[in-house]
């Protein structure tokens, strides 16, 4: 009965705090929730009317009024108030109960790399608005790595490319800190952005973000395929006005992503134009990782394979790997706490 109450009172969580999606790790359980970083809200009150799965199917289909948005912009928090009531929801809606302050959790959010310290300290205040008794960060690309249980540790290179939804890490880790690094504003949302563009240039049709991000995943490739895929696009055509229907193929999506995609190449190969010789000998042996939701886009590591000449590995599940690396760190914070990101308020485990 008194392990119960202990561990009521001492809960600890990681968070994986996206711009495109949000997951949450419970200490002792796993990860217990994965939802669009969304929130519905009613401009006339304030009133935060759904986060999550729920608020991402009012995107596009909603009144003036109402807005679907997204609270952070390349990760960083742009809507801090909005932020604090999703990291809320998230947060009590992993535990199933509401919060009374000695049960208040521990929490461990993952930010991306090169980010400043205000931009550091408006996610940490807005976790202990939410709720937090204590808040630490870490980088993406350090948790995503211990996530995929790469030996970050170790005095040697690791290379590892993290494509979210609104910022690209791309980072050379080497006993537990980052070496080199670059953050892009390249990811999934400028790649589906891309698409909403060729189509209007090209077909002069108006599609939807959540339409271009469809086919994005359902045909989208990195590299010219074979066997080319089709997928039907609905939209307003600009000089009608009217609602129409077209077929684009896999070389249309690779066409309309090429531009950003090859500015993410060259950003990669200039990561590893400064990277130490030393590291750089490890990296070619063990070769670049590649996580987040960007990995699955067809043919994105044979692309990237091409221009390094270096083995590119997806890491499984890339999806979670960072959620599933602060998760790590949750377990064992007395020994990894070296790879937190300071704070504010200092790292200081116990």
């Amino acid at each position: 009965m008194m392990n119960k109450i202990l561990r009521y009172f001492n809960e600890e969580i990681a968070i994986d705090l996206g711009t495109a999606n949000s997951a949450v790790y419970v200490r002792g359980q796993g990860i217990v929730l994965n939802e669009p970083s969304v929130v519905a809200l009613n401009t006339k009150t304030g009133q935060i009317l759904a986060v999550g799965e729920e608020a991402k199917k009012m995107v596009g289909r909603t009144p003036a009024h109402i807005q679907a948005v997204r609270p952070l912009v390349r990760g960083v928090v742009s809507d801090f108030e909005v932020t604090e009531q999703m990291l809320r929801y998230f947060i009590e809606k992993a535990h199933q109960k509401k919060f009374i302050p000695l049960s208040w959790p521990r929490i461990i959010v993952g930010i991306p790399s090169r980010v400043t310290e205000v931009e550091k300290k408006a996610v940490e205040d807005a976790a202990k608005n939410a709720g937090a008794r204590e808040v630490f960060l870490i980088e993406e690309p350090i948790a995503a790595a211990i996530g995929a249980r790469l030996p970050i540790q170790e005095a040697k290179g690791t290379f590892i490319i993290d494509i979210g939804g609104g910022t690209t890490d791309i980072a050379v880790i080497s006993l537990g800190g980052i070496v080199t690094s670059q953050s892009l504003t390249i990811a999934g949302d400028k790649l589906s952005d891309d698409i909403v563009h060729y189509v209007q240039q090209k077909y002069q049709i108006l599609v939807g973000d959540r339409s271009a991000e469809e086919v994005k995943i359902s045909i989208g490739c990195a590299v010219p395929s074979k066997e080319k895929k089709e997928a039907r696009l609905r939209g307003r055509n600009l000089v009608s006005g009217l609602p129409e229907e077209i077929i684009v193929d896999s070389e249309d999506i690779r066409k309309a992503m090429e531009k950003s995609l090859n500015y993410m190449v060259e950003a990669v190969k200039d990561t590893i134009e400064k990277t130490p010789p030393e590291l750089l000998a490890d990296i070619m042996t063990s070769g670049i990782y590649i996580v987040g939701g960007g990995a699955l886009l067809t043919g994105l590591d044979t692309l990237l394979a091409a221009a390094t000449k270096m083995k590119v590995k997806i890491i499984e599940d890339p999806l979670t790997a960072v959620v599933r690396g602060g998760g790590i760190v949750l377990e064992d914070l007395s020994s990894l706490k070296e790879v937190l990101s300071s704070t504010s308020s200092g790292v200081v485990i116990k």
